[in-house]
């Protein structure tokens, strides 16, 4: 009996050849040279080699150790790059070239799959963002007056952007309780995380030049799993009266695989119904598209589920926070990576942050290794997702990990 294909996959699998998310890996015989691959299944196809196999055109664009190149090469490329390789790894013809190209996800090691250019995080969540007015506000009101006018958001550290399954050391900094007389400094005591959902740059923009709502899809090539991890503490002491600093700057973790946003054209959906007539340049009433996305996140702490967080709840969409973000004539690069922030839905268990499901250390909830309010060294925190895809099946994210390791 001949042994099964590769490609051979299990009906439904979510690394179908409906998904295809591309990444960047090395082998363990080859631990320098860095490859740009394509999910399928449990597999990884060496996308430059395949390319050179066939003698595609595209050979010099997919033999690079980085996405950028294919990025930077625009919307009609990423189609017609999509295309030939769905029909590398479909058509049967294909199959003796391809075969030997597929690596075990197993035997090989991922790294982040661009070099990233700016990070932009937003906070776009309504119900996210009410939890936490309530906690830090109790006596006024939830939401900022800015908050339904515009999609808020900061400028973080594009340095400290890592892969998943890079491990995160506890930050330290200033931090100052309502009962310390001053500031003290030491490591994070209310380390957490956010759920949340990137989106990746590919074609950039003049300096000056708004994107409108509509060219959404000229310039973001794909989406991914992101874990802002944020040191509430810190973040709470610096943060008046300018925004997001130390908190956050640590790190930011990345799944390994960015998925198209061609896969994900069935898991549109419309957000939710605005009570704020938005201004011209952000009023998606009239879209061609609906703007939203119906992604369904999975956070686990110690292979533990916790939350599990709707994204199609999002009040602003992230066409949304493309114009917002250029609309006083920032120019996009390249490797621009922004994030939806924190991704919460109506019900407890729906929140994707520590901060809003303990209510700020208020309420412990239990993990086998014992209870918790914000996060302990050795804590391994998981996070993963599908969207509907085609004909029923789901697309599958690649996960983000991250480890806590002690302060240094």
């Amino acid at each position: 009996m001949s042994e099964q294909s590769p490609l051979d996959l299990a009906e439904g699998d979510p690394f179908g050849p409906h998904n295809l998310p591309y990444g960047v890996f090395t082998t363990a015989d080859e631990p320098d040279r860095r490859r740009l691959g394509v999910r399928i299944g449990s597999h990884v196809l060496d996308a430059g080699a395949a390319a050179h196999a066939l003698g595609s055109p595209y050979a010099g664009l997919l033999a690079q150790p980085s996405l950028n190149p294919l990025l930077a090469a625009g919307r009609t490329t990423w189609r017609d790059v999509r295309r030939a390789i769905t029909a590398w790894l479909t058509v049967p013809a294909h199959r003796p070239d391809m075969e030997p190209l597929l690596h075990p996800l197993g035997a090989v090691t991922m790294h982040l799959p661009y070099e990233v250019a700016d990070y932009v995080d937003f906070y776009a969540s309504e119900h996210h963002a009410t939890n936490v007015g309530r906690i830090f506000r109790p006596d006024g009101d939830a939401l900022t007056p800015n908050w339904k006018h515009l999609p808020i958001g900061y400028h973080g550290r594009s340095g400290t952007v890592v892969v998943s399954g890079t491990d995160v050391v506890r930050p330290s900094g200033q931090r100052k309780t309502p009962a310390d007389a001053s500031p003290v400094f030491g490591p994070s005591v209310k380390l957490d995380i956010e759920a949340e959902v990137g989106f990746l740059v590919g074609t950039p923009s003049r300096m000056g030049s708004p994107v409108a709502l509509g060219d959404f899809r000229d310039h973001v090539f794909g989406m991914f799993l992101l874990n802002d991890w944020s040191a509430r503490d810190i973040q709470a002491w610096e943060y008046v009266p300018l925004g997001p600093f130390l908190g956050k700057s640590f790190a930011t973790s990345v799944a390994a695989w960015v998925t198209p946003l061609e896969a994900l054209d069935a898991a549109r959906t419309a957000p939710p119904a605005r009570d704020v007539e938005p201004l011209p340049y952000l009023d998606d009433s009239e879209a061609e598209e609906p703007g939203g996305f119906d992604v369904r996140i999975s956070v686990a702490i110690n292979g533990q589920v916790v939350a599990e967080p709707p994204f199609a709840t999002m009040y602003w969409t992230a066409a949304q926070q493309l114009a917002h973000m250029t609309v006083n004539g920032a120019s996009l690069r390249t490797g621009d990576v922004y994030g939806s922030g924190t991704v919460s839905g109506p019900e407890v268990n729906q929140r994707g942050s520590l901060l809003e499901l303990t209510w700020n250390g208020r309420d412990a909830f239990e993990l086998p290794e014992g209870k918790r309010t914000f996060l302990e060294d050795g804590d391994e925190v998981t996070m993963t997702a599908w969207a509907p895809g085609p004909d029923g099946v789901r697309v599958g994210f690649g996960e983000v990990t991250g480890r806590i390791v002690p302060a240094v």
